[in-house]
């Protein structure tokens, strides 16, 4: 297909295309919301509902144990990160180029609760370092590693595998946000050795907006973390002053839950599952292949994307016009892109002398006819 009959598609790092059968999951479940009210049609559908555990588990090669539900990365990133009893003092190593968001909520805690962010250094070609990470694990011993599997800010992809290797040997928490990666790239929750996976939908997953999935292994639940406002859904009130969590991950889920995302959520993996993750992931290293040979030709514009290994997303650099100019220019020519501003990746950004990029991500449903046209556009910049 070709993405779409309005506009070429190039935005699916912020939100995909959904594709039919799961934009119909959704409509369904609010209809028979509309028929039979919202708890009824829980009850009436709850075989279905409960498959979104077992297709979690799938994605992320684990059990249905280890699933929760949320309403997206952040939330799920930040109900993970509530559920660590931090003390003053305790060290957050984060990596460089850690989601935004990520950063915001980690200086937060050291503005409100006095843990120390140490920040992990870069290799030459843009990912973690993984000697200089073994050193400050060591020199640190800290409580808890946050990486962000892809930034939002480049196609950089990290060595999560390798930093789990590392992590494992040591009494530290590994927290992955795996927001970026999930649908492009096969996420693996036992061989990256995580505690928990964030991630969401509406990218590469082509699923609804305003759903998350969160990975808990079974280390963590064993060792009784729970998020910090955990509710009825999470534990049960069996005495005045006592409750009792959930066995599960679910006890890090919300009672109140929108279970017509969840349903288009589950069509989103099965229709994942039929194409194949190792099939989308050859088709998006040729159509990367076809976009990064074109752009390169363009003198007036600079790729600003390093690391060994690279994703589905590509930034560029251009004089031309201004952040604002440039995003309406590609807009009337049809083309959805996406802007990054310097506040999304100060880090990154500043190493790089750039204040703002071009975020391009082209996913497996685009066509060449579309990377070609956009190639042309940009040439006429």
């Amino acid at each position: 297909m070709a993405g779409s009959d309005v506009a070429i598609h190039l935005n699916n790092a912020g939100a995909a295309l959904m594709p039919k059968t799961v934009a119909n999951a959704i409509r369904n479940y609010i209809t028979e919301e509309e028929m039979f009210g919202g708890y009824e049609t829980a009850d009436r559908k709850r075989a279905e509902i409960d498959l979104f555990y077992s297709y979690g588990a799938q994605l992320l090669n684990c059990k249905s144990q280890n699933i929760a539900f949320t309403t997206n990365a952040t939330d799920s990133y930040n109900r993970a990160l509530s559920s660590i009893p931090f003390k003053t003092g305790d060290v957050i190593l984060v990596s460089e180029n850690d989601y935004p968001s990520n950063f915001i909520v980690l200086l937060s805690l050291q503005q409100r609760f006095g843990v120390v962010i140490v920040r992990v250094a870069n290799t030459a070609t843009g990912e973690i370092d993984l000697c200089d990470l073994e050193e400050k694990i060591r020199k640190h011993q800290p409580r808890l590693l946050s990486v962000t599997h892809i930034p939002t800010s480049s196609g950089l992809v990290q060595p999560v595998e390798e930093i789990g290797r590392i992590v494992k040997k040591y009494d530290t928490l590994y927290l992955l946000d795996a927001c970026q990666s999930l649908g492009q790239l096969n996420v693996d929750a036992i061989t990256t050795g995580a505690d928990f996976i964030s991630g969401t939908f509406r990218k590469f997953l082509r699923g609804p907006r305003g759903a998350g999935i969160l990975y808990v292994s079974d280390k963590a639940l064993e060792a009784g973390f729970e998020p910090l406002f955990i509710d009825l859904r999470g534990a049960e009130w069996v005495e005045e002053n006592k409750y009792i969590p959930r066995k599960d991950a679910k006890r890090f889920e919300d009672w109140e839950t929108a279970y017509a995302l969840m349903m288009g959520s589950s069509e989103a993996l099965k229709y994942l599952f039929e194409i194949g993750i190792d099939q989308i992931e050859s088709r998006n290293s040729h159509l990367m292949q076809v976009l990064k040979s074109g752009l390169s030709e363009i003198d007036f514009i600079k790729l600003q994307d390093r690391g060994k290994q690279q994703s589905n997303i590509l930034t560029f650099s251009c004089n031309k016009r201004s952040q604002t100019d440039t995003k309406k220019y590609f807009t009337d020519h049809n083309i959805n892109i996406y802007t990054t501003p310097k506040t999304a990746a100060i880090i990154d950004f500043a190493e790089k002398n750039v204040e703002w990029v071009v975020r391009v991500s082209p996913h497996y449903y685009n066509t060449e006819t579309e990377l070609e046209k956009f190639i042309q556009v940009v040439e006429k910049l």
